[in-house]
């Protein structure tokens, strides 16, 4: 048969790689006191490089969990079903210590690695849900030293062990949350799962969740209501001695993205749970558990956005158009240059707030008053713009972007869960003026942050001096609740930037992003910036 066409102009595989090379991220870990694990991070970040570890990753989203309500006999089971692909990602997540193992680590800094690994290890989204629970669920189960001493060992150790056996004869254990039901959604305070005391200390639950990820784990923490309020429980998949407890699965969520991580619909049909805090404090017992996943929606966003700049970045070093390679026509150049602008931004950000969440655990007051606000300023910013970002790589590749095959579409479809996750847009920016109003001290501590960079770019300073009018009167706040929020990430990215980014990104972000020369889309920076080496920075760690 006579050949009809010639494949060329196609651009090679973006494997081979490290995705630990980005230079935002490692010159962050050294600043954060995570130095010691570059070698750790550049060995999981090799691996996310390679074919192998991307197949698992496609594959686990391709072949989406199966719900098994019953076994072929009739017997009520509830388990999901998931492609061994998915326990291959699980198996490497948790082997790297990306799930709770950071809480048995005593050294300056393993909170910083652990979320330099979670950002390196960027194959699938979906199969980071359950590990980033497990990570958040062990300062909440603290509230309970018994239950702690217990559990914690297994949470933190660094062997995934899957299948439904009592928790006390496993190797390790992954846990999930069960808090949000149908009528209330983010409003946890209108849940209607009850809780009921028995003469043994335990409780019994019914009630109905909306929303539990990752229902093969081990244990949940969940919220339900006693005569005293919103309270928290740790409900175990398996009771002591191998029964199964009375959770049963309605349905799998029919999702947008994050198809490889089994999100369900449950039934609390007296359940039996444990008592984690105090009756009636749920919400504050999982106040440090919200700030750990926010992080992590930071962290993965950052990572989405990071990848799919790589990808965009690969094609145009390889594509030729209208006589040129892509990477050196003028419009092209801007838009890469202007995401990349956006990606560190986000990085160095991500990294900064990993570093005060370090120093917080560790005791630091001053950390943690930074981190309250900060980190809910950031989480609101970073998270809406991943989407926007992704969808701008993506359409670099052209109609390729927009096939299956060439992953992009995947990477667009998951980001915008991390904007809903851990509270949606107002959600996160009501929290850090509802942070500004009765923690000042979180205020002082972000303009005592945001001074350190004064006098570094007048674009700069203006933002500073516009945000303090902003904050001057509480008039209408809510209204205002998103704008000032914005300028808040705005000036807290600049703040990292201008200290610890090379000039030539530092006054991109500045002049664009601060100074208001900029368009509505990505690709509008303005004339007479150095976007060679910013441009530089794209290439870093991947090939050709």
């Amino acid at each position: 048969m006579t050949s009809t066409h010639e494949v060329f102009n196609q651009v090679p595989p973006l494997v081979g790689h490290s995705t630990a090379a980005d230079p935002a991220l490692r010159e962050g870990v050294e600043r954060e006191g995570a130095g010691w694990a570059l070698p750790e991070i550049d060995e999981l970040g090799t691996l996310a490089g390679t074919e192998e570890a991307q197949s698992w990753g496609r594959l686990a989203e391709r072949v989406p969990p199966r719900l098994l309500t019953h076994d072929r006999y009739g017997h009520r089971v509830d388990e999901v079903d998931y492609v061994p692909a998915y326990h291959q990602l699980m198996t490497t997540a948790v082997s790297h210590g990306l799930h709770g193992a950071p809480w048995a680590d005593d050294r300056p800094g393993a909170h910083v690695a652990r979320a330099a690994k979670f950002m390196v290890w960027s194959v699938d989204a979906g199969h980071g849900c359950p590990i980033s629970m497990t990570y958040a669920v062990v300062p909440a189960l603290r509230a309970n030293p018994e239950l702690a001493a217990r559990f914690e060992p297994l949470l933190t150790n660094r062997e995934y062990d899957p299948g439904l056996r009592d928790p006390a004869t496993k190797r390790g254990l992954i846990a999930g949350m069960s808090m949000t039901e149908k009528q209330g959604g983010s409003d946890v305070r209108a849940n209607t799962t009850a809780a009921v005391r028995q003469d043994d200390g335990s409780y019994v639950l019914r009630g109905h969740k909306w929303f539990t990820s990752a229902p093969m784990s081990d244990m949940f923490l969940t919220l339900a209501q006693t005569d005293a309020g919103v309270t928290c429980f740790l409900v175990p998949r398996v009771l002591p001695g191998g029964a199964a407890n009375a959770m049963r699965f309605v349905r799998l969520k029919d999702k947008l993205g994050n198809r490889s991580n089994a999100s369900s619909e449950i039934e609390y049909d007296a359940a039996v749970g444990w008592l984690v805090g105090e009756e009636g404090r749920g919400v504050r017992t999982i106040v440090e558990m919200v700030n750990m996943t926010r992080l992590d929606c930071v962290i993965g966003s950052s990572a989405g956005m990071r990848t799919a700049l790589a990808m965009a970045a690969h094609h145009a070093r390889h594509r030729s158009a209208f006589g040129e390679l892509l990477i050196d026509q003028p419009a092209m150049r801007n838009v890469l240059a202007d995401l990349q602008v956006e990606s560190e931004a986000a990085t160095t950000a991500m990294l900064r707030l990993a570093g005060a969440n370090d120093r917080a655990i560790r005791g630091d007051e001053g950390e943690a008053a930074l981190r309250r606000i900060a980190l809910a300023v950031t989480k609101y910013y970073v998270c809406k713009r991943a989407p926007i970002a992704a969808g701008e790589a993506l359409e670099c590749l052209g109609g390729n972007g927009y096939i299956e095959d060439f992953d992009l579409a995947r990477i667009y479809r998951e980001l915008p869960l991390l904007s809903i996750w851990e509270g949606s847009g107002n959600v996160a920016a009501l929290d850090a003026l509802r942070a500004i109003a009765r923690e000042p001290q979180s205020l002082d501590a972000f303009f005592g942050e945001a001074e350190l960079a004064l006098g570094a770019d007048a674009h700069y300073d203006d933002a500073v001096d516009r945000l303090k009018k902003e904050l001057t009167s509480f008039d209408d706040i809510q209204l205002r609740a998103r704008r000032i929020v914005e300028l808040m990430a705005l000036v807290f990215q600049g703040s990292q930037l201008l200290r610890h980014a090379p000039a030539a990104v530092a006054d991109a972000f500045c002049a664009s992003r601060l100074g208001r020369d900029w368009g509505g889309a990505f690709g509008t920076l303005p004339t007479g910036l150095d976007l060679a080496p910013i441009l530089e920075r794209t290439r870093t760690g991947f090939p050709g």
